[in-house]
């Protein structure tokens, strides 16, 4: 997440002229920013950087004051739903300039590129040379270009130039390219294997090159390669759009003004049939919390596809009703949407609100009847939720990572209860047959 870096002091390399680099990273921003995730630098005339720059994959070299690399793609990575797998391979013992650094996205090698200075042969890396200092996450030279995402399965291989296909490989079902979790390769002096299925830093290649986190606070999240969870989407909100911002691997919807804008945000991923459970902590604010069939509204429940519960006790779908108690701040709301008999429901703190039972089937009893998904603007629903008044309003949801903001849930003595086909980690038991909206929960 943001202000959030690694460090760690290299040794004696195997090669320094080959290294492999492979990652996956779940992007959590939209703007035009540099963002740093693998660096060594020691002035600005010596420096190198691997990082996406508006958007594109860069990897620029520095030495003595020349621009040995300068590589940049056409290519445009802006899909904050999913998971992107990167490989960075270089070996400058090659004869073809074009071969001595390639990019891989999703197991294609890339071809076009706006910047394509290639290194000269038999080029010296300073990333994979003794002594030198190495940091994950931002931008060394004036501390700040940090990488604001998620990061899982990052390796580093000295010595070797490896293709995409020795880190993945594409599902013969589906076509998807798809995460190799333990990949036959030789690490070198300097190779490491780490953020494997979690936030430990410890390397987990045969070598000891083990990192430290240097500043921020390191997450560990449910979201990884093989089971996709939705988070906020900032590129599908209301029309208020410079009204909010998102942070915390876009879990948190932070909003920027008060007054009459209204913004709200929905899910990255959505659905039209099954039973999906989400949780939502009100911070601040003119709060409002439940579903959406995607259509752009000006303000959260002003819509009929959009099914909000207010701060104040009520519901509302294009207009309001009275349903149950009013929030507090840190109140957890927990929605249950149960598309297979059209309805949802609301809980706060546990308590089903309006004396709902989500497992009522199809007398949806104390739950609000949501139109048919198939007769939706989009034919699915999300989650969503966004201000309904004049104050800031900021909302920090749990779609199964266990984690309200940077807190880990509190219930089940500090586990978390997990939804139908243990997926997630929630502060509260998700009613039965209920799921968490993820790849692994449409699929169910």
């Amino acid at each position: 997440m943001a202000n959030t870096y690694l460090t760690r002091t290299a040794g004696s390399p195997t090669s320094a002229k080959k290294f492999t680099v492979s990652g996956w990273f779940k992007i959590g921003w939209t703007d035009t920013s540099d963002h740093q995730f693998f660096q060594t630098y020691t002035n600005v005339s010596n420096r190198e950087h691997m990082y996406f720059s508006s958007h594109k994959l860069a990897f620029i070299c520095n030495d003595d004051g020349n621009t040995d690399v300068n590589i940049q793609t056409n290519r445009r990575l802006r899909d904050t739903s999913s998971w992107y797998h990167i490989v960075i391979a270089a070996d400058t013992t090659q004869g073809t300039a074009s071969n001595r650094v390639k990019f891989y996205v999703n197991g294609v090698q890339e071809t076009s590129f706006a910047s394509s200075t290639y290194p000269p042969q038999d080029f010296t890396f300073r990333l994979n040379t003794n002594s030198q200092s190495l940091v994950m996450g931002r931008y060394m030279g004036s501390n700040n270009y940090y990488y604001d995402g998620l990061i899982s399965h990052f390796h580093f291989i000295d010595g070797t130039q490896y293709a995409a296909s020795d880190f993945g490989s594409t599902d013969a079902t589906t076509g998807e390219w798809k995460i190799n979790t333990g990949p036959n390769v030789t690490y070198g002096n300097n190779g490491f294997f780490i953020l494997k299925d979690g936030n430990s830093l410890t390397d987990q290649s045969p070598n000891t090159n083990n990192w430290t986190l240097g500043g921020g606070t390191l997450t560990k999240t449910e979201d990884n390669p093989s089971n996709v969870f939705a988070t906020f989407n900032p590129l599908h909100k209301g029309t208020e759009l410079g009204a909010v911002t998102f942070s915390n691997g876009n879990n948190t919807h932070n909003g920027t003004t008060g007054g009459a804008s209204y913004p709200y945000s929905n899910s990255t991923l959505a659905s039209s049939s099954g039973k999906y459970y989400a949780e939502f902590k009100r911070v601040t604010g003119d709060t409002m919390i439940g579903i959406s069939d995607g259509a752009v509204s000006q303000w959260p429940g002003n819509s009929t596809g959009h099914y909000t519960y207010y701060q104040g006790g009520e519901v509302f779908n294009g207009g309001n009703q009275s349903w149950g108690n009013a929030l507090n701040a840190n109140d957890i709301v927990g929605v249950a949407m149960d598309l297979d008999n059209n309805a949802v429901y609301w809980s706060i703190n546990g308590v089903w609100q309006n004396s709902g039972n989500p497992t009522s089937g199809s007398s949806r009893t104390g739950g609000k009847q949501i139109t048919a998904p198939s007769s939706t603007f989009s034919g699915v629903y999300h989650f969503m939720c966004g201000k309904g008044g004049s104050s800031v309003t900021d909302i920090e949801a749990n779609f199964g990572n266990g984690y309200f903001g940077t807190t880990a849930v509190s219930s089940n003595s500090g586990n978390g209860y997990s939804a139908t086909g243990s997926l997630g980690i929630f502060q509260y038991q998700p009613p039965t047959g209920y799921t968490a909206l993820c790849t692994k929960g449409l699929n169910l």
